[in-house]
């Protein structure tokens, strides 16, 4: 008998794979949608939808009536987001839709949390799964709320929550409605970064991880969590892979993090100058370095080859937005490339 299984956020990039890797196992899905969820991505999926809000108990009750299985996907992923804002919908949307799945006695939780979570490694290591909470000193509101998140996720597994937790890397791939995790190559193909600073990312596919979903939902052990990520790179590596995978010419301005701390600081008093914020400049200069060992071991995981991630990210935006992306050999715009080249005889 096909398993009920509810899943939340389910018009998101993640969630939206999860669901329609969970319907060609053969589950009988429900989606759980807010009034004004876009379902785009969602098209041609066979499920049952119901309108429910995840702050909203009444709604989640009536969206958990005879459901076995809960993927917990919903949540935000911008480092732009006010901190309440991320704290409702991250920290105090989790515990209420987990709670709800207690009181339900549902038969097993897949939560959606990710390696922010965890925290980025110590300069020059990876992280995994046992790496101690040490970024809250940082000030980044998305990264304290899932931290946060995740641990009134966790402390619900001693009130019997049948809980696991997969933790995703950075997610690239096709099919992001909000261009949330995947506007880093959206403005590299836009040529929208200027400048960039020392930082490590774990870059990891869409189809991989809702993979990673359903193998933590068949094996993996209540009570723990499972990093999803695939290849370690630093922002100079990543850039020359999308550089030459798409013919479009990476940035050429590297700044130490306090010039570009400073920078961020003063475009963000200017009405109407665009550009990073100090959040997101410090989110970038950091290690975001990890492992997925325990998922492989664990779970049989198994990540496709990184250059299918980037070029098909690369496909889908320029499919999507056309002649707004660069084309094959444009170069970057000359006064950057003249500032790059001063930059680098600096001394910061």
């Amino acid at each position: 008998m096909a398993s009920r299984t509810l899943i939340t956020g389910a018009s998101g990039l993640v969630g939206s794979h999860v669901a329609r890797a969970l319907a060609d196992r053969g589950d009988d899905l429900r989606v759980a949608l807010r009034e004004r969820s876009r379902l785009d991505n969602l098209a041609g999926l066979e499920y049952e939808a119901v309108t429910a809000d995840i702050l909203d108990r009444r709604s989640l009750r009536r969206a958990l009536k005879g459901i076995d299985r809960v993927f917990h996907v919903a949540g935000m992923t911008s480092l732009r987001a006010p901190a309440d804002r991320l704290y409702r919908t991250n920290v105090e949307g989790t515990r209420t839709v987990l709670e709800e799945c207690l009181r339900a006695g549902v038969e097993r939780v897949v939560y959606t949390s990710s390696v922010a979570a965890i925290g980025p490694a110590q300069p020059g290591t990876v992280a995994d799964e046992t790496n101690v909470w040490d970024a809250g000193r940082y000030g980044i509101p998305y990264v304290d709320s899932k931290h946060e998140a995740e641990v009134e996720a966790l402390r619900l597994l001693g009130r019997g929550l049948p809980l696991v937790v997969v933790n995703p890397a950075h997610v690239l791939g096709a099919g992001d409605p909000g261009r949330s995790s995947t506007a880093l190559v959206r403005s590299f193909l836009r040529r929208e970064i200027p400048a960039y600073v020392d930082g490590t990312l774990n870059v990891v596919g869409v189809r991989e991880v809702a993979a990673g979903h359903l193998l933590a939902d068949e094996r993996g052990k209540v009570g723990e969590r499972y990093i999803l990520g695939n290849r370690n790179f630093t922002l100079d590596r990543l850039f020359a892979d999308l550089a030459r995978l798409s013919g479009v010419e990476p940035p050429a301005l590297k700044l130490s993090l306090p010039v570009a701390l400073a920078m961020a600081s003063a475009a963000g008093r200017v009405p109407g100058v665009a550009g990073p914020t100090p959040v997101e400049v410090r989110a970038s200069s950091l290690n975001w370095a990890f492992t997925s060992a325990k998922a492989k071991r664990e779970l049989g995981w198994r990540p496709a080859p990184h250059e299918d991630t980037l070029e098909e990210t690369i496909r889908w935006y320029r499919e999507l937005d056309g002649a707004r992306v660069a084309p094959p050999g444009a170069r970057q715009p000359l006064a950057l490339r003249v500032a790059g080249r001063i930059f680098a005889r600096s001394i910061f």
